[in-house]
Parts: C-alpha cells; sequence; structure tokens
C-alpha cells in the first residue's frame, strides 16, 4: 500500500482527517501517483463531502467564523 492510500486509510478509519495528514497528501499529489492512489483520494473527498470524514483545517476555519461574528 502506498503511502497516499496509507494516508487515506487513516482517515477513513479515524473518521478524521488532520491538517498534518492535509499537508502530507498535498505534498504527495503533486508527485506522479497511480491508479490506487487517485482511487483513494477519490474515496476521501466523497467521505469528507458526504460528512464521513471530518477535516481539522475546516473545523478550525469554521469556530474562528463563529466566534468572530
Amino acid at each position: 500500500m502506498s503511502v497516499i492510500s496509507q494516508v487515506v486509510q487513516e482517515a477513513l478509519t479515524t473518521g478524521y482527517l488532520s491538517i498534518e495528514s492535509e499537508n502530507q497528501l498535498r505534498s504527495l499529489l503533486q508527485n506522479p501517483y497511480g491508479q490506487e492512489d487517485f482511487h483513494a483520494f477519490r474515496q476521501l473527498q466523497m467521505a469528507a463531502m458526504m460528512g464521513n470524514v471530518k477535516q481539522e483545517s475546516r473545523e478550525l476555519l469554521c469556530g474562528s467564523q463563529i466566534s468572530s461574528q
């Protein structure tokens, strides 16, 4: 299993994507990757859109917007 797939699997298992993992994925996706990684990343995107995986970055962003109102 590749690093991208491992990061995705961890997020899917825990239901949480940390800022560190998000940055790691951004970095890894800058380089060529295979179909397995593409499908894993797509699965993560779908899980995040459906609310099955929470993103730390979005939670922090939403929290800061609420507190500034």
